[in-house]
């Protein structure tokens, strides 16, 4: 995806793409190891956006395993199914997609990916998303997720972090990834 898209739909909906960058291969690298999607049956992918985490998963996903993408804005969905045909997403908001009918006949999920710009939500909109998700990961299924370093201790950044440790066991912060734009750090909890 082009640098122009990105900022043309970061200017359009900054509260939902909520990155003036994509994520850099490093921070993606660290994403893939925190999570272990190496060794995932079943991966669900929050805020896929313009793919950078995406193309790592499908680069450590074993061959044999499940994916799917969850993206609100339709022109990166549109951009992704275009980009990686062989992996579906869906276009919907994490907090309403219906998991019992798209788990009906399939493994649980057992490592999420997440994207997502979670400072940027009210703590209404995250319990939202992590009341109708985390439901769905399998016992000791990971959950990984980023913040972008320096932001994470600001309140929407401290309140995001305490409701992770409420939600999940065993939250770990990784290293600061400095070599992203800005810096980030990955936070991984089990289930």
């Amino acid at each position: 995806m082009s640098t122009v898209t990105f900022l043309q739909e970061f200017t359009r909906n900054w509260k939902t793409v909520g990155a003036v960058a994509p994520s850099s291969p490093a921070l993606a690298e660290r994403m893939m190891q925190s999570s272990e999607v190496s060794k995932a049956r079943h991966i669900l992918e929050l805020g896929p956006g313009t793919g950078a985490f995406t193309a790592a998963i499908q680069d450590s996903m074993p061959k044999d395993s499940s994916y799917l993408g969850i993206e609100i804005n339709t022109i990166f969905a549109s951009q992704l199914q275009t980009r990686f045909p062989k992996m579906p997403f869906t276009v919907s908001g994490a907090q309403e997609f219906d998991f019992v009918s798209y788990l009906k006949d399939r493994e649980p999920i057992d490592v999420i990916v997440s994207g997502l710009p979670w400072t940027a939500f009210p703590r209404s909109l995250q319990e939202a998303i992590l009341g109708n998700v985390l439901p769905h990961l399998a016992p000791n299924g990971r959950f990984a997720t980023f913040a972008y370093y320096g932001f994470h201790q600001l309140p929407s950044g401290q309140r995001f972090r305490d409701l992770l440790h409420q939600k999940l066991t065993g939250v770990e912060t990784s290293r600061v990834v400095w070599a992203n734009l800005p810096p980030a750090i990955v936070y991984v909890g089990r289930m």
